[in-house]
């Protein structure tokens, strides 16, 4: 029935997200969840808004999501952002989508990583937005200076994934100074889990835009809320993008959930620091199963084996119920990313990975 698709349909390679197995009792460490639950309070809080009956869901939420972006802008008060510098949306990757519509899809292609986040093409294929891939490294990292060159804009995760690489605060000022005429996109997905953030540099640089989510650091994956920050005429082009497709992208619950997370502030470092406490931990085990591990500032590391082939690797610990991602691609053929669990998850990988290796 592919004769009813649109023809831009026939041309579209959709994004595949990390596998969500039904089955039970797995360690699952394969899409860079948070071990450990969302805060309490912010728990409560959707509670609250839903009430007895549900009664408020009969309600549309706020268009604007005036009271989330309040929290937002008072979160990140140290470095004088306001509300209207600030923009919400259905998980981070909505934000991504309106950001390639609204401010990434101009006549000269945008520069992204050769080995990135994989919605970035997928984006340029969907909304036609030429691009150009840049080599990373052969550590894996981002090189600033190979992206001295003329541009429809830049987006770069930082970490970086899958590779958990991080770009120095230093390195992101000099990418942004070096493009004044472009926009650069910061996705800022894991920097909680050991970066520097970015935000730092939007009222000094107005074509700087910075993405994050509370999926990861704020362990509200299955809630979907992602937010934006940069000058007001960026923000202002997400908005205009937003009202033309979806003017409720965020629900009631989500919004209030989403408020009380931002605003637990102790919470969220507790078990920001749990998952650097726990990686730190697992990398050493793993040096000493003879893995190499790249340096990451994300809540996942990526890791191969000299002498074993990843995907059996990733075979063998899946028929042990654990669930690691492989990524049949070049150069990161034989590797693995593995996301940071409790330590007691952290651990089940490990007695499972000496069971194979020995």
């Amino acid at each position: 029935m592919s004769q009813f698709w649109s023809p831009l349909v026939h041309r579209l390679t959709p994004y595949v997200p990390g596998e969500q197995p039904k089955i039970t009792n797995l360690v699952k460490l394969n899409t860079n969840e948070n071990p450990y639950p969302p805060s309490p309070r912010a728990v409560a809080a959707m509670q609250a808004e839903l009430g007895k009956d549900g009664a408020t869901l009969r309600l549309y939420p706020d268009p604007n999501a005036d009271g989330l972006k309040a929290a937002i802008a008072r979160h990140f008060s140290a470095f004088n952002i306001a509300p209207a510098q600030v923009f919400v949306g259905n998980g981070s990757d909505e934000v991504l989508a309106h950001t390639f519509m609204a401010l990434l899809k101009h006549e000269k292609p945008i520069l992204l990583p050769d080995i990135s986040y994989s919605f970035y093409p997928v984006y340029c294929g969907l909304y036609e937005v030429e691009h150009a891939t840049i080599p990373l490294g052969e550590r894996f990292e981002v090189r600033v200076d190979d992206y001295a060159r003329d541009n429809g804009g830049i987006i770069i995760a930082n970490p970086n994934a899958p590779t958990g690489h991080l770009l120095s605060l230093v390195e992101i000022e000099r990418l942004v100074a070096m493009h004044p005429a472009s926009v650069v996109v910061i996705d800022e997905a894991y920097v909680d889990f050991g970066g520097e953030t970015a935000i730092a540099l939007i009222n000094r640089y107005p074509n700087l835009l910075v993405i994050r989510t509370l999926s990861k650091s704020h362990s509200l994956a299955g809630l979907r809320v992602g937010y934006a920050l940069g000058d007001k005429v960026l923000i202002e082009a997400l908005e205009r993008v937003k009202n033309s497709f979806n003017s409720y992208p965020i629900d009631r619950i989500a919004l209030a959930g989403a408020t009380a997370a931002i605003e637990d502030a102790a919470y969220f470092e507790t078990t920001r620091q749990a998952v650097i406490k726990s990686r730190g931990a697992l990398v050493a085990q793993l040096e000493e199963l003879g893995f190499e591990v790249l340096p990451s500032g994300a809540n996942f590391i990526f890791v191969r084996h000299p002498q074993r082939d990843a995907a059996q690797l990733a075979a063998s610990l899946r028929e042990r119920k654990v669930i690691v991602r492989h990524f049949r691609l070049p150069r990161i053929e034989q590797h693995l990313r593995i996301t940071i669990g409790t330590d007691a998850e952290c651990q089940a990988l490990i007695d499972a990975l000496k069971e194979i290796l020995a």
